[in-house]
């Protein structure tokens, strides 16, 4: 550790002490999500199990949480379900990376972990920071264990990108094909359009650059953050996370989004083709810059920030006068079937099930029922039957309501969404919903992950708030779950 990383060590102990109680208090700390120890946390990086034991690095802003310098901030887990809070892997130390250590991603190699992330530098000046006065140097870490990370230095400096690109790239991500590497980036280039970067390389040390992987699609936004690229069930799959997205009907109505190509690669020309429309990852309001990995078990798991950057004024997240804020979302199993990219909770979460409710309701009009209610808990919807319109109140001003005839399921949150109001999508034929209510966030899980919601709500504890209540009409069955405590 050098004499600036020892310096921000002990700035982040002294100064987290004051705050870390009120923290540990906040109401609205989450029982079974990843949070921040204290302050900031974002983009989930560097996300792998090594060794049987999973590793999620992560951006981290410990004494800010309005998120100021970042680290990588560093959680272990052996089931993907409790995790256990690790030191700082990385700190904004050398030149390359001064003004923050941004994402990366992690790859496995002959018994080796290596990180490859964004190291940033803002220079001092009249500078607009997108075409002047900004670094974004592609960065070489390795590590034998997972917990000593040994920084190697700059593989692509700022000044060797294409001179068709603004100072905006960012967010390398490597693959294996036919015996070699290769580190996609997420880009914008001078046209103020995103595009996906390729670098290929023998040895994970000298890279190349190879042309566009992905060039820019039509109404695709500016800036694509965070490109991922994997093959599921034989399809190739791309994710991306463009900024500057006009809304279309019932998508893209965050201030940035995340979603996926599907589509095919000509090796010989490497560039990757889109043979779909760009699809949504998640209709709510807080999901941003998802990362995937595959586990030993050959899963391919998906981490999502449960956040968004740039939320205000729109919303906001009252745990910042508490000290911390955001978290991430549960991890999710991709699954590639009919044509699909489908996104399950894990089959792990399972255990923190403790005493079982379940009943078969007959819905018509307002109906509650007395065992149902809670604030922290998973619930399982079967439709058996539905009318016209059906819906379920959840914890007092939180709504998901189903318009059979124009087919739209909608979120809908009041005063306790602080600004979140309303998100829809298009669902043919509801057939089951799978709530995962934490203290202060809700995912939801249609047609076994056809779709997702995820959002952050903030209500106010009150007597009689926790009760579940069904509206219009139909015939379910319901299991209900209170969910133990992981953190």
């Amino acid at each position: 550790m050098n004499q600036r990383a020892k310096r921000l060590k002990d700035t982040i102990e002294s100064e987290s002490e004051n705050f870390r109680e009120q923290v540990q208090a906040d109401h609205w700390r989450l029982h079974y999500h990843v949070m921040p120890p204290t302050g900031w946390l974002n983009d989930p990086n560097g996300v792998c199990q090594f060794r049987g034991l999973y590793h999620l690095f992560y951006q981290y802003s410990p004494i800010d949480a309005n998120g100021a310098l970042k680290y990588w901030g560093h959680k272990t887990s052996k089931d993907m379900v409790h995790f256990e809070d690790q030191d700082i892997a990385l700190y904004p130390d050398q030149p390359y990376d001064i003004d923050g250590v941004y994402s990366g991603s992690a790859f496995i190699e002959n018994d080796q972990l290596h990180f490859f992330y964004t190291g940033n530098v803002r220079h001092k000046g009249d500078h607009n920071y997108i075409t002047s006065g900004r670094e974004q140097n592609t960065i070489h870490v390795t590590s034998p264990d997972g917990f000593t990370l040994n920084k190697q230095g700059v593989v692509i400096g700022a000044d060797q990108y294409p001179e068709r690109f603004t100072q905006h790239i960012r967010d390398p991500k490597i693959f294996k094909k036919d015996n070699h590497y290769y580190m996609i980036l997420g880009g914008r280039n001078l046209e103020d359009q995103g595009e996906v970067l390729l670098y290929k390389s023998t040895d994970l040390k000298s890279w190349s650059y190879q042309g566009i992987f992905v060039e820019h699609q039509a109404n695709m936004g500016y800036m694509w953050e965070c490109p991922d690229f994997f093959e599921l069930n034989g399809q190739e799959v791309l994710l991306i996370s463009p900024q500057g997205m006009d809304p279309l009907e019932n998508q893209f109505h965050n201030v940035y989004q995340s979603g996926y190509f599907i589509g095919n690669t000509d090796w010989e020309q490497q560039t990757f083709k889109p043979s779909e429309p760009f699809v949504e990852l998640d209709c709510g309001f807080d999901f941003y810059a998802p990362q995937t990995f595959e586990d030993e078990s050959g899963r391919r798991i998906l981490w999502g920030w449960m956040g968004l950057p740039d939320i205000e004024p729109e919303y906001s997240n009252p745990t910042i006068k508490h000290g911390w804020q955001h978290a991430m979302t549960l991890p999710r199993e991709l699954i590639f079937e009919k044509g699909k990219l489908l996104q399950r909770p894990l089959i792990e979460y399972e255990k923190l099930r403790k005493e079982l409710s379940e009943m078969n309701i007959h819905v018509d009009g307002k109906t509650e029922v007395n065992e149902l209610q809670g604030e922290v808990y998973e619930m399982f919807l079967t439709f058996h039957e539905i009318g016209e319109i059906f819906t379920v109140q959840l914890r007092k001003d939180m709504t998901i309501s189903y318009h059979k005839e124009d087919q739209l399921l909608t979120l809908s949150l009041g005063a306790s969404g602080y600004g979140r109001k309303e998100r829809k999508t298009t669902i043919e034929n509801l057939t089951n919903l799978h709530i995962f209510s934490d203290a202060s966030s809700l995912e939801l899980f249609v047609n076994d992950g056809e779709k997702v919601f995820t959002t952050r709500t903030y209500p106010t504890p009150k007597k009689g708030s926790d009760i579940i209540c069904f509206g219009g009409s139909a015939k379910i069955n319901v299991k209900k779950w209170s969910l133990q405590k992981t953190s």
